[in-house]
């Protein structure tokens, strides 16, 4: 079975058909790209797959259960996390808070317990720190543990973005442009760090990207979205050398 199966997926906005009948397989572990012209229905896509919009028709299976047009939240505790084209963080919280926020869905104790700061409470607020420092650790962030998210520089804002998705615990990572604002350095080491996630936590990925090098270099099947509509699915090599995505995409850039 496979991780993800999206089938005959769509959104209407008033008399605007955002997304029309999109289908999408996404096998364990997998590296997946979604491409597309500006306006194309990727982030509406993303969108739908998160809860943030609740689909007119289609469905959305995540591990052989149905979660579509489940809550954000519900969807989250399936396991789906995401990132953002604009980045997202906690501003006013340090970088180690940043991260045990993404460890919220998976607290045990209960609310009396919070408040009355019971044992308990200690025992689960040391184990969070524990989890929290060690994601930051793989990610060559525990030095900047105590600092504020904003201080951070933006490579390692994204990482840290990354690092929080990853403390929900997903089976399914989607990144919105990962790439965006980055210089051709951080670019490289951001797909190196995408291809750690999936060897190191087993993750399937699932990323929108308009930095073709990136996506062809990293993308083991891509997918190409055109006014909301499949365009064209297959390997990389496939896909560079399709004239419909030629003409409505690449030949566009």
């Amino acid at each position: 079975m496979a991780l993800l199966e999206v089938s005959n997926l769509g959104i209407a906005f008033g008399g605007l058909q955002a997304v029309d009948k999109v289908d999408l397989t996404i096998e364990k572990g997998g590296l997946y790209g979604l491409i597309g012209p500006n306006g194309a229905g990727k982030t509406t896509v993303f969108n739908m797959l998160t809860g943030v919009y609740r689909p007119t028709e289609g469905d959305i299976i995540l591990d052989g259960v149905n979660i579509t047009g489940k809550s954000p939240a519900s969807i989250n505790k399936a396991g789906i996390a995401r990132t953002f084209q604009n980045i997202r963080l906690f501003s006013d919280l340090t970088v180690l808070d940043n991260v045990k926020v993404g460890l919220h869905n998976q607290v045990r104790y209960s609310t009396v317990t919070s408040i009355l700061h019971l044992p308990a409470y200690f025992e689960k607020e040391r184990e969070m720190r524990g989890r929290a420092m060690a994601l930051l650790k793989i990610f060559g962030l525990e030095e900047e543990a105590k600092q504020m998210a904003s201080n951070l520089p933006y490579g390692k804002q994204r990482k840290l973005e990354i690092a929080r998705a990853l403390a929900t615990n997903p089976k399914l990572l989607l990144l919105d442009e990962p790439a965006a604002g980055m210089n051709p350095s951080e670019t490289e080491e951001l797909m190196e760090t995408v291809r750690f996630v999936r060897e190191k936590f087993g993750t399937a990925i699932l990323l929108i990207e308009h930095d073709m090098s990136f996506v062809m270099g990293l993308c083991e099947y891509i997918t190409v979205l055109n006014y909301g509509r499949i365009l064209a699915q297959g390997d990389p090599e496939t896909v560079r050398n399709d004239p419909k995505v030629i003409a409505a995409y690449l030949g566009g850039e």
